[in-house]
């Protein structure tokens, strides 16, 4: 490398080393009275500087490239550390990420040499899963795992990534027995007058996620407008209860509210003010609509308690509390509400997760558009038809 290509600790060049292969270059600096350098390789110019940046960015955050082969154990380790400090990742995810490395992938892999682990290697782990857990959770494993592993590709510690050529369990769509009007009435009257009767009823009209109900704040509510807006959730993190951002951009949303739903609202609102009154200085006032009876956030396993007294009190032992959210979806679909608007309430990312979750409805509306057809046609039948 010519003299004119050197940089500083931390800096980089790129050069073409022959026709089609390009190499960058990162100084790391005096590292045990050696200069050490980082090298990568790319086969084309543009790809090579993304290379190059992506080591220094690296390197700022306190990587060490330098260091000797490690560990998938040391690599995942590393990289959950690197996350979690750049602040790009939510604290929820990092906390799941973490639970994930430390309860699953470590166990299985964490010895293998990070340039060593081989797709054979996460086959056998996927099997060992699949063996004492839903497909749903081995998915979600692997996801992980390939994630930081296409981290450590794009940083050129592998060759290759080796969880993308693992074969996954299938993920049947399990179809569960969806909440008729009259079974929703039934609840709501078993739930009738009690201090959670309007967390239910907006969860029933709404199809708001618990953690978003509980986040939801009194200045996040407009009745007289009857809309609301999700603008944060309350999620447990790291054993803690911790207001955060919505799950994606398409959760932060508006959502409209039935006359069900304000009503209820305005009944909870003086239910709280009761006991704000009760409690006096006590009372510590978090603006949240759902809190609990001293104003601060509520336990999502209380909801959860008192959703199960209410639902085997109403026959309904097979009912789950997220089963709301998708009774919600469901009455929108029969009443003949567009796919993308059912999409856009639930705060769904795309309109393909929202097809997979409720194509079990859609066959009816089919059916319904070609009773449909049978009609026009047999309309137009008639008018052809010699007389």
């Amino acid at each position: 490398m010519s003299g004119k290509n050197r940089r500083g600790h931390g800096e980089g060049s790129v050069y073409e080393q022959r026709p089609g292969l390009w190499a960058a270059v990162v100084d790391l600096g005096w590292i045990d009275g050696k200069r050490r350098r980082k090298y990568v390789y790319a086969t084309s110019e543009a790809e090579a500087i993304k290379k190059r940046d992506e080591l220094r960015r690296a390197l700022q955050l306190g990587m060490n490239l330098a260091a000797a082969p490690r560990t998938l154990a040391e690599w995942l380790t590393e990289w959950l550390a690197e996350k979690d400090r750049d602040g790009s990742t939510k604290p929820t995810t990092i906390a799941r990420y973490r639970q994930v490395i430390d309860g699953h992938l470590i166990p299985h892999l964490g010895r293998i040499k990070l340039d060593k682990l081989a797709p054979r290697d996460v086959q056998r782990m996927v099997a060992q899963l699949r063996d004492r857990m839903a497909a749903a959770s081995v998915v979600k494993i692997h996801a992980v795992l390939r994630v930081a592993l296409a981290d450590a590709l794009r940083l050129d510690l592998v060759e290759r990534n080796a969880a993308k050529a693992a074969k996954l369990p299938k993920l049947g769509r399990t179809e569960r027995r969806a909440l008729t009007p009259a079974e929703a009435r039934k609840l709501l009257a078993e739930v009738s007058g009690d201090r959670l009767e309007a967390f239910f009823v907006l969860a029933l009209t709404t199809g708001l996620r618990r953690g978003e109900l509980l986040g939801l704040r009194w200045i996040d509510v407009e009745t007289d407008e009857k809309v609301l807006f999700v603008r944060q959730t309350l999620q447990r993190v790291s054993g803690q209860l911790r207001i955060v951002s919505p799950k994606t951009h398409r959760s932060a949303r508006p959502v409209p509210l039935a006359r069900l739903a304000c009503e209820a609202l305005v009944r909870h609102r003086e239910v709280q003010d009761r006991e704000m009154a009760a409690v006096g200085e006590l009372w510590r006032d978090s603006g949240l609509v759902f809190a609990n009876t001293l104003g601060g956030p509520m336990e999502p396993r209380n909801v959860n308690r008192r959703f199960e007294q209410a639902r085997q009190a109403a026959g309904l032992e097979w009912l789950r509390l997220h089963d709301l959210r998708h009774a919600f979806a469901t009455f929108l679909l029969h009443d003949g509400q567009e796919l993308r608007t059912v999409m856009d309430l639930l705060g769904h990312s795309t309109i393909r997760l929202t097809a997979d979750t409720y194509g079990h409805v859609l066959p009816a509306k089919a059916r319904d558009a070609a009773d449909g057809i049978d009609r026009i046609m047999g309309e137009e039948g008639e008018e052809k038809r010699p007389q």
